[in-house]
């Protein structure tokens, strides 16, 4: 993919999910998209390693946008950051 397409779809993603997106806004140091432990933990300081373990629920070991709104949803990470 080319780095506009993938511009694209960061934007489409944030755009999606404007709750996740302002919480973890600039987070993802490494810019892969998913957020791990250390990452989510900028914006949620208090964030725990068995905490993420519930918020990664495909086990993959990174947290993407979809996996951090529902998280806030669920009460596991409060909505701003």
């Amino acid at each position: 993919m080319t780095k506009i397409s993938l511009a694209a779809v960061a934007v489409a993603a944030l755009t999606a999910s404007p709750l996740a997106a302002e919480s973890v806004a600039g987070v993802d140091a490494d810019g892969n998209g998913t957020f791990s432990l250390e990452e989510l933990q900028v914006a949620y300081p208090e964030l725990t390693a068995e905490v993420f373990v519930q918020i990664d629920t495909n086990a993959d070991g990174t947290a993407d946008l979809d996996e951090v709104q529902a998280a806030q949803e669920a009460g596991l990470l409060p909505t701003a950051g």
